[in-house]
This record gives C-alpha cells, structure tokens and sequence, in this order.
C-alpha cells in the first residue's frame, strides 16, 4: 500500500490554547499515528514575521508551540518535526515559484483582499500598511506544501483557497518545466470541533478570549469561571445549546459524560456547579501533559535539539529535490549546461481547463485557467455545486455563452475577449477529436 504524505503548519505568534488543542493538535497528533501516512509539523516562524514584528514574541511563542506539541503527544521520531527557518530550500523554492505565479492570482488572496477592502472603507489608499510580505506569502506556504510533495492538507474551509493557489503554482510549474511538482489536495475534517471562548464567540487570539492550554491549574479555574453566562438561576432549566461550557465540555468529555451534563442543563444546574464539572474535566486532561510541558519549556535546548534533527531529517528530502528543480530551470553548471537534456516535451499540447471550487463564504465558484497558469476566466459566487458546472457546460458547448453569462463573471485584469474565446475553441476541439 502506497503511502500518503500529510503536512501541517503552526505559525509562530501565539500562545496555544484549548481551541488550538481541540482543533489542531489533538487530532493531528492522532492522524500522526495512522498506518501508511507520513507526517511532516513544521513550526512556521517565517510566516510570523507577517503578523508580528516582536523578536522576543516569536521566539517565545516557537518555544511554547514546541513545547504543547511534544508535549500532547507527537513523537518525533515517526514524523518530520521541524521549524520553517532550518530548510533554506524553502525560500529558494518560494522565489521559484514566484516566478511562475501571475500577479492576478495573488490579488485574489483573502488576506490580502481583506486588507484592501479594510483600507477603502476607511477611505486610505488600498494597499496602505500592505506589506510585500503579506502579498506574496501565499508563494511561501506554497513552497512549504510543494517542497515535501504532501498529498493531503488538513486545513479548515476557510483556508481551501491556499491549497487551489499551491495547485496552480504545481501545474504552471510543471507545464514550463516537466512533472516535478505533487499537485496537493485539501483534506477537510468537518467534524473537527471549533470552540468557543470566554466571551462565547470562537475562541481566538485575535478576540483575545483564549484560556491558555497549559494554564496552571489555578488559572484555569479562574479562566473558566470567568465564562459568560445568561442569568437563569439555579434550579431553573438551561439550554445545552449554545452554551459556551456545554459545548467546551463536549469537546473534552466521553459521549455518556456529555450526555449527563446535558440532563443536569434540564434539571436546573447552577453555573457556578457547571463550571466547577467543566474545570474538573478539563483539568484531568490537561494536568498529565501539563507536567510533560512545564518539563520541556524549561529545558529549550532539549527542543532546539529535537527541532535541528526534524531539519535535518527535512533536508534529506529538501536539498536534493531543489537541487533537480535548479537543475529543471537552468540554473545550472556550465559544464553540465552542455550536456543536460531538455524537458521532455509533452506529447500533446497542454490545454487550458477549468476548475472549480468552494470558498470561505460558502459559495461554489469556477475558473478557465490557460495552459501556462494564466487566470483566463473568473466566474462570481453560485449557490450550488450544479449551477457553477452547468455553467462550465454552456461555455464549453458554445464560446457564445460568454455574453449570456456575462453577469455571472468577473472580470480579469489584462485578459482579453480574443483569448478567451481562442481558449474555449481550443477545448471544444479537443473535445470533438477525443
């Protein structure tokens, strides 16, 4: 049985907290263990220079990410425990990779489309405060993918975009240069709990309503006892849901246990004894790594020494991999310049193929990509799967549906009419020859 390469990234600005252990950590720690899968953790340090310029901050938060990961259970010595910043290669891909990524594909970027509308309806000019590093970091987490050819990416639906951008930059890649490049896939787990935090919404850094995952046992009690609540008495009945406890207890407790709370909501339980069962529970969790934890935060040489040999083990796979993609676009030897063979070339000529897809607002969506990459064609939002493929179906049949469906497209910086309908004759007589 053939064997599937997952890859995950933690950026490096924070403290973890229980949302982060609930939805990343705990389930990434078991997928670790499943058979036939190998797993690459990678500490992304060079993403965090994006969102904090605090040197002391990013330090301290690789220690403390380290140190909760280790401590929840990865091991590693049966996966690739590493931090970004150790595999050189990484950046040299992301500028090989630039190379070959239109600049329309990365003004469509979430966090870089949130930044210019944020800016417009403050009335400043659309890229004030945009850094070069912010537009460009889908390139990095592209490299982080693509270098290790990881097959799955645990992301939530709000990060698929990242994933479809690391897919076009492969191809773009890979049509100008040979198959090099794994084409990766999003691996969604919509069972994967979200928590809420103090204030009842998701628990979040950016919402600063965290409870730290190894807070010490007092802070956590009072972290949980300061957890909003609505005013109904003990003894009066409450609503499992939507309660912030209920729904972080479920997340920590077996189903019989959830199922037990839930009664005692009906029959009237106070908050203050809710809180109490909800800190006792988590705590019995928590308190085995917690002792793990406090162990290695305060032996960061031990940490260190595990992050260099996940690098070390990285870079076997990583430099000679870069070494074939210098190779690949010429940035080679002049001795072997002479002799090096070509790309083989294709037998047929690539064509241009739409692809569709789902974004973070839940809409289905679909694109005409030309064969080098280009962003030809770029549809608005359809509310179901079937509409967006129907429309794939008229421009394919017919170029003429270009004006039919005129309302339903977006418009593309630089690309014009001509080229489009050149590249959907292109497909409608690949079709009629197949």
């Amino acid at each position: 049985m053939s064997t599937t390469r997952f890859l995950t990234g933690i950026t490096t600005t924070g403290t973890p907290h229980l949302g982060n252990f609930v939805g990343s950590i705990r389930p990434s720690v078991a997928a670790s263990l499943t058979p036939n899968v190998q797993s690459f953790y990678f500490l992304a340090d060079y993403h965090a220079l994006i969102k904090c310029e605090d040197p002391v901050r990013i330090q301290r938060s690789t220690l403390e990410i380290a140190a909760s990961w280790l401590a929840a259970g990865l091991n590693p010595e049966k996966v690739t425990f590493y931090r970004q910043s150790d595999i050189p290669e990484i950046p040299e891909l992301t500028w090989l990779l630039t190379c070959v990524t239109g600049k329309g594909v990365l003004n469509r970027a979430h966090a870089y489309k949130a930044s210019v509308d944020k800016n417009t309806a403050a009335g400043r000019e659309q890229d004030d405060g945009v850094t070069a590093g912010l537009f460009m970091y889908p390139v990095l987490m592209g490299a982080d993918i693509l270098m290790f050819k990881a097959h799955k990416v645990p992301v939530g639906r709000d990060q698929i975009q990242h994933i479809e951008m690391a897919r076009d930059m492969a191809a773009s890649f890979n049509h100008l240069y040979g198959e090099h490049f794994v084409l990766p896939e999003a691996a969604i787990d919509d069972h994967v709990a979200t928590l809420p935090g103090l204030d009842g919404r998701k628990m979040s850094k950016s919402y600063d309503n965290t409870i730290p995952l190894f807070s010490s046992r007092a802070q956590l009690q009072k972290l949980i006892g300061g957890i909003l609540t609505d005013s109904r008495a003990p003894g009066e009945p409450k609503e499992a849901e939507g309660s912030a406890l209920f729904q972080i207890y479920q997340a920590f407790a077996t189903p019989e246990e959830t199922e037990a709370l839930r009664k005692a909501y009906a029959d009237g339980i106070a908050w203050g004894d809710a809180k109490h069962t909800l800190f006792e529970r988590v705590d019995q969790v928590i308190a085995p790594m917690r002792a793990q934890y406090e162990e290695l935060i305060h032996n960061p040489a031990r940490i260190e020494q595990t992050l260099l040999a996940g690098a070390e083990r990285a870079r076997t796979l990583a430099t000679p991999f870069i070494r074939e993609l210098r190779s690949a676009v010429g940035l080679r030897s002049l001795v072997q310049a002479s002799t090096a063979a070509k790309p083989a070339k294709a037998a047929k000529a690539a064509l241009p193929a739409f692809k569709q897809y789902r974004e973070a607002d839940g809409k289905f969506y679909f694109k005409l990509v030309a064969a080098d990459g280009r962003l030809l064609l770029q549809s608005t939002g359809f509310d179901a799967p079937k509409e967006a493929g129907q429309a794939i179906a008229q421009l394919q049949k017919d170029s003429t549906a270009l004006q039919t469906l005129a309302p339903r497209l977006a418009p593309v910086d630089g690309v014009q009419a001509a080229e489009v309908t050149a590249a959907l004759q292109a497909l409608a007589e690949a079709a009629a020859a197949a």
